[in-house]
């Protein structure tokens, strides 16, 4: 199977300032409320270690009527600019085999009403799931939600979820 790239890019704009969105990244305690993998809480386990150099672990069993997954996700932060930007790396993996792997650039800005994040994923699809046609409308779905997630926990009073989605950067293309 060919190996697929591509990339996307969301936008999310928040009532409050930038310092207050960054924290819900940074944070451990703010994190976990709204970064999750798929399935029941009794099964899930997060770790932070915030810097660069330092990473993110996180696992969990996913059930859906007979079929259960054990899902884990791994990063390494690679530049942490307080309140501007965070650039990362992340593996995710289903049953003990990575599917993706992603660059993730977060970039944090003011706005007129408070302030703008801007989620840019550059991801190397491994292993498809079928013929892989819904793999990447279900990752960026599920940033979608992560997002809409981040914004309950840090801009409560506004939870108007994703505004707007910008066309791919790169459209999918098989490796060759």
């Amino acid at each position: 199977m060919s190996v697929r790239h591509g990339s996307f890019s969301l936008d999310l704009d928040f009532t409050v300032p930038r310092s207050e969105v960054f924290r819900g990244f940074a944070e451990a305690s703010l994190r976990s409320r709204w970064f999750r993998l798929p399935g029941g809480s009794a099964t899930a386990r997060h770790d932070l270690d915030f810097r660069a150099g330092g990473g993110e672990k996180a696992s969990n069993v996913f059930v859906s009527g007979d079929t259960e997954e054990q899902l884990a996700y791994r990063s390494r932060f690679l530049d942490i600019v307080p309140d501007t930007r965070i650039v990362y790396v992340y593996e995710a993996e289903v049953d003990g085999r990575v599917r993706w792997i992603s660059l993730v650039t977060v970039e944090f800005a003011d706005d007129p009403a408070g302030s703008r994040l801007t989620w840019t994923e550059q991801y190397t699809w491994l292993v498809p799931t079928g013929d892989g046609s819904q793999d990447v409308a279900h990752l960026r779905g599920g940033t979608r939600l992560l997002l809409n997630g981040l914004s309950t926990v840090v801009n409560p009073e506004r939870h108007l979820g994703l505004h707007r989605t910008r066309t791919p950067i790169h459209p999918d293309t098989a490796a060759r």
